[in-house]
């Protein structure tokens, strides 16, 4: 071993001043490691699979990190303690605080069989240098610190999310009581296991949550999404049952429509089969079928069936609004006929005009295609399509009037 040169006053008095500075330092950032929330966490949790691991190993570390502290602690305190009581003569101990600060000074005990040490003679003492007593520390200290960290880390990112969820799995619970919805409490139950396995993993093994350098909260944000929905789905089940009075009475408004449309429908379906042949005009819709479902909502409603309810709501407005749509429909098919048909005698009395205009008023053939279209136009019931048929023969010979009377045709022969 190398001789340890003597420091001067003022260097002694530098170097002590700055050891215990370092020290302090460290001693400082020790304690916060110490009494951090992811270490008190970790050394009072029951741990498992890679959380386990890794912490038992950084807790060996750290009891291995306040060891080295320890020893390495005292020397600077010797030294600071020499530096203190400095005589006018100080050569010894100079040479003291020198040997301290850098030879060997520190004494590291490494608990260890001699087998696994392969030395006979070696009592597991090793002693450093001030220096490499701190250099020994800071690979430690990061590696318990990036333990400590993550686990922090990850509690910190899930801890407000669990709470969340818990609260809104409650208020759900606390409203899907009230109905007798399998889907809604096979949903909030399985939302119940999952927050609980969740937890456990939480607190159990909180590093199989870390990857890449974050909190990987992709388990939790499906849960998430599953007790959203079925918060959604207890929200809407209540606000049915809020609102189901309502509800009602605006489908049996849409169901009572659909009865005015149908007795429309069919007061105009009369109304023209009165007067037009109209065997290929269709029948409305029946609307039979609708009170008895609109009968069955009050029970569903008594029976606190709720989702039963909601579906049928939805399915008995569908029908009465279709129901409705067909009536109108078939009201504007029988209205469409009786226009067709008084088009068609406007047609037939303007082209009668134009005969006479073209000379026509004398042509017998002319007035007979003429009786026979009005015949048939004002005969009840009316058959429309020969009627249209009528009137375009008849409109057919007035436009050949024209064409014969052109000056451009040839002079017949007499």
């Amino acid at each position: 071993m190398s001789a340890v040169p003597t420091l001067s006053r003022d260097q002694a008095a530098a170097l002590v001043k700055a050891a215990v500075a370092e020290r302090d330092t460290i001693q400082q950032n020790l304690l916060d490691l110490d009494g951090s929330f992811g270490k008190r966490l970790l050394a009072g949790a029951t741990l498992t699979g890679e959380t386990k691991r890794r912490w038992d190993a950084a807790a060996a570390d750290l009891a291995t990190l306040w060891d080295t502290f320890t020893a390495y602690s005292a020397v600077v305190d010797r030294a600071a303690e020499i530096m203190a009581g400095l005589r006018r003569s100080p050569g010894p101990q100079l040479a003291q605080i020198s040997s301290l600060l850098y030879g060997q000074s520190v004494q590291l005990s490494r608990p260890s069989s001699a087998l696994s040490r392969g030395d006979l003679t070696s009592t597991g003492v090793v002693a450093v240098t001030v220096f490499a007593a701190v250099k020994e520390m800071k690979p430690a200290f990061a590696t318990v610190a990036d333990v400590v960290g993550a686990a922090e880390a990850v509690w910190n990112a899930a801890a407000d999310q669990l709470q969340q969820i818990e609260t809104d799995l409650g208020t759900a619970k606390q409203q899907a009581a009230s109905f007798a919805d399998e889907t809604l409490t096979g949903a909030l139950t399985a939302a119940e296991t999952g927050l609980a396995q969740l937890r456990e993993v939480l607190n159990s093994d909180p590093l199989s949550l870390w990857r890449g350098g974050q909190a990987d909260l992709t388990r939790l944000g499906r849960l998430r999404e599953r007790v959203a929905a079925a918060v959604s789905r207890a929200g809407e089940l209540t606000a049915l049952r809020d609102n189901a009075g309502r509800r009602i009475a605006a489908v049996t408004a849409v169901v009572q429509g659909a009865r005015d449309a149908w007795q429309d429908a069919m007061a105009a379906r009369q109304r023209t089969t009165a007067k037009i042949a109209a065997g290929a005009l269709p029948a409305p819709p029946s609307v039979s079928g609708l009170a008895a479902r609109l009968a069955a909502l009050d029970a569903l409603r008594a029976e606190g069936r709720w989702t039963r309810l909601d579906s049928e709501l939805d399915l008995v407005e569908r029908q009465a609004a279709a129901v409705a749509k067909g009536c109108r429909d078939t009201e504007q098919q029988a209205a469409a006929l009786l226009d067709q048909r008084d088009e068609l005698r406007g047609r037939l009395e303007a082209y009668r005009a134009r005969a006479a205009k073209l000379g026509g008023a004398e042509d017998s053939g002319l007035d007979a295609r003429y009786d026979r279209a009005r015949e048939l136009l004002w005969t009840a019931p009316c058959d429309l399509s020969a009627a249209a048929d009528a009137v375009t023969g008849y409109q057919q010979a007035v436009l050949a009037l024209r064409t014969s009377d052109s000056p451009d045709r040839p002079e017949a022969v007499k």
